[in-house]
């Protein structure tokens, strides 16, 4: 069974294990709970691109950077439903729009509650991120349909401030609340290759895994390292996170919460197939 009272020095000998041990373990874990040759599809559309009030420092749609990024309205709802079925037509089986705010305005609920029922009126899991919530427009988005709401922690709570300014983690960690108050799953991992630490990812895990309900769905990303924004120059310049480490947090990952699907997110697309398949 899951276990929340994981202590940061348990996790941090699981990333000290020889890597084939670490890697067995968390094979043996996850066959506990999941069949070993499924892996589940997801596609991510951007509904609302650009000119975000953030200034998390690897992101692209921050207002804050000169990325050549230029900002858009929140799209149509027929041209997402159409996204959505080219995606299921490729065979993805959850569907996850997002938009480049802040947090969500009541003006944009009633469209927005109108792709959610549209997405999953075509047979697929829907997934939001939109920023903070409050508990009320949770609520409104589970009446709707919305299966998912991802809202990532990003990274440890020591490292969050060379992160991001423009929110705290204790905002993060209340609009989970809100989400897991509505009824909602929830969708809740991190960044890696942001310049932090294996002590810092030893943190990560510990908030994730210590969490009142472990993420039902916990994506894993690497860094995209975007020209333009402050944490992604810093990789260019420094290199990011070595394959072995990512798959180690990978393992750990799975290890301390055995029941959450755990996603290869963003980066997957730059790695070889080799580490992909260690992932």
């Amino acid at each position: 069974l899951p276990r929340h009272d994981w202590s940061k020095d348990e996790i941090a000998a699981l990333f000290d294990l020889p890597f084939m041990e670490l890697v067995y373990q968390a094979a043996s874990v996850h066959r506990k709970s999941f069949d070993p040759s499924e892996v589940q599809l997801s596609q991510l559309l951007s509904v609302r691109t650009g000119g975000c009030a953030e200034n998390c420092g690897y992101c692209s749609q921050s207002a804050h950077f000169d990325t050549g990024l230029k900002a858009s309205k929140l799209m149509p709802v027929d041209e997402v439903l159409a996204a959505a079925q080219a995606a299921k037509d490729g065979g993805a089986q959850r569907f996850c729009m997002g938009a480049a705010w802040r947090e969500l305005k009541d003006r944009d609920v009633p469209a927005l509650t109108e792709m959610v029922s549209g997405v999953k009126a075509l047979g697929l899991e829907t997934c939001m991120t939109l920023g903070m919530l409050r508990p009320d427009q949770a609520v409104t988005l589970k009446e709707a349909g919305l299966d998912y709401y991802n809202h990532n922690l990003d990274t440890s709570p020591e490292y969050y401030e060379s992160v991001v300014t423009t929110r705290t983690y204790a905002e993060r960690l209340d609009t989970l609340q809100a989400v897991a108050d509505a009824g909602m799953k929830t969708c809740c991992g991190g960044i890696l290759g942001l310049g932090e630490s294996r002590e810092d990812r030893v943190s990560f895990l510990h908030q994730l895994a210590t969490l009142p309900h472990h993420p039902d769905s916990l994506p894993i990303n690497n860094l995209v390292a975007v020209s333009g924004t402050p944490l992604g120059e810093k990789a260019q310049a420094e290199g990011g996170i070595s394959g072995l480490e990512f798959v180690r947090t990978v393992a750990v990952a799975r290890i301390v919460c055995p029941k959450s699907m755990v996603r290869l997110s963003a980066g997957r697309t730059e790695m070889s197939e080799e580490l992909q398949a260690l992932c």
